[in-house]
């Protein structure tokens, strides 16, 4: 009879209690295992974001230093401005070389508007008046022609000239090819959520 009351306790299972001890130790470690990798999830978001945005500020950099390079020269366009900067805007004349096709002129612009980056070219022309009228369309945000959005989230764009002085900050500057221009550009974008600015220099070619 002992035997079998010995046996009897042994066989038994757990207690509730003990039961409810196991489900809340359970119940701890997975609410602690899901709040670690919900906080790797949201930084990988919050990465990979900050990884596009810079991403794309890079093919806007990289275009704009393209259009700095070919910059028109005097020989095309005289006493012309050929870039003109203040703060989230930029104009410029470059050279469009096409194969097979005559040298022709055009008139870019960036410009950061509600915190989008975009970039518009004119048609390109041959015709020195066409290219005044297409300059100042530019300049007065009354050009016809699309504008195409390189970046989002853009807080401001802040540009500097390199001259013979030193930096100095382009604020409604106009540059000219006779007019002892600037030889670089540098140019500082604010993207949302971020204090420290990228920022690049370029050369610019036709001066």
């Amino acid at each position: 009879m002992t035997r079998r009351l010995h046996r009897w306790r042994r066989a038994r299972g757990f207690t509730l209690i003990e039961l409810l001890v196991a489900i809340s130790i359970l119940a701890i470690v997975a609410v602690l295992g899901w709040r670690g990798l919900d906080g790797i999830i949201r930084s990988r978001g919050a990465l990979t974001a900050q990884m596009e945005q810079t991403r794309g500020l890079q093919l806007a950099f990289a275009q704009l230093q393209s259009d700095s390079a070919n910059l028109a020269p005097q020989s095309l366009i005289g006493t012309r401005p050929l870039l003109r900067a203040e703060d989230n805007r930029i104009t410029l004349m470059r050279v469009v070389l096409a194969e097979n096709d005559a040298t022709r002129l055009q008139v870019v612009s960036y410009r950061v508007r509600d915190g989008v980056l975009t970039r518009r070219e004119s048609a390109g022309t041959r015709d020195l008046a066409q290219l005044d009228a297409l300059w100042e369309a530019a300049n007065s945000d009354i050009d016809p022609a699309a504008s195409v959005a390189l970046q989002s989230g853009v807080q401001r764009m802040v540009m500097r000239f390199w001259t013979n002085q030193g930096w100095v900050q382009a604020a409604g500057v106009m540059a000219t090819p006779a007019a002892g221009a600037p030889s670089g550009l540098e140019v500082s974008m604010v993207l949302d959520g971020q204090e420290v600015p990228m920022t690049k220099s370029f050369l610019l070619g036709a001066l």
